[in-house]
């Protein structure tokens, strides 16, 4: 089976974050694909290595190698690539990684820039966080499952979608959590 994993969230939730525990966890991630380590082989030029993710998802989707992608899940590429991933009999999986406010992103950016880390315009951040669920959703009918992570404090898993069904995970589910919810029914 071919797996296409997303780690999917507004910046500075934590995906990188995730995606290193999960990788220490996970033997099925195949290659990963990390725009932001890309950005930085081409000096910090987003298009240059934005361009480079596009080519190397390309390429593992055409010789169906798993993989996996980090992505905010805003615009129209990622809803694309995941059609061409199921078009080619791919198993979908997604990590969604979220925390309470689009202040508590911009906090995380602040001190990951404070650290060496890259900057994410505040506009952007506070862009996406709006539109998180609307781009959420269009995404969910290709997965096959979906793992949702709070990290307010720590990565918990809050709640899995499978076969079309929401199950909540956590005792209390966080507020955004709840909103999605609200969303889906």
């Amino acid at each position: 089976m071919k797996i296409y994993t997303i780690i999917g969230g507004v910046n500075g939730t934590g995906k990188s974050s995730l995606t290193g525990v999960l990788k220490k966890l996970r033997s099925d991630m195949g290659r990963i694909i990390d725009t932001d380590v890309l950005n930085t082989k081409y000096n910090g030029d987003r298009i240059k290595g934005g361009k480079e993710a596009v080519r190397l998802i390309s390429e593992c989707i055409e010789k169906g190698v798993d993989f996996t992608q980090e992505t905010t899940l805003s615009g129209r590429r990622t809803l694309k690539t995941i059609i061409a991933a199921k078009d080619r009999d791919y198993y979908i999986r997604l990590y969604y990684v979220a925390v309470s406010s689009a202040e508590e992103s911009v906090r995380r950016i602040e001190n990951r820039v404070r650290k060496g880390g890259h900057h994410i315009p505040e506009e952007d951040v506070q862009r996406r966080f709006s539109n998180r669920f609307d781009s959420l959703l269009a995404v969910l009918p290709y997965c096959n499952e979906v793992h949702f992570y709070d990290n307010e404090n720590g990565f918990e898993e809050v709640a899995v979608y499978r076969s079309g069904e929401l199950t909540v995970t956590a005792d209390v589910p966080p507020t955004w959590l709840s909103e999605l919810i609200l969303l889906t029914h």
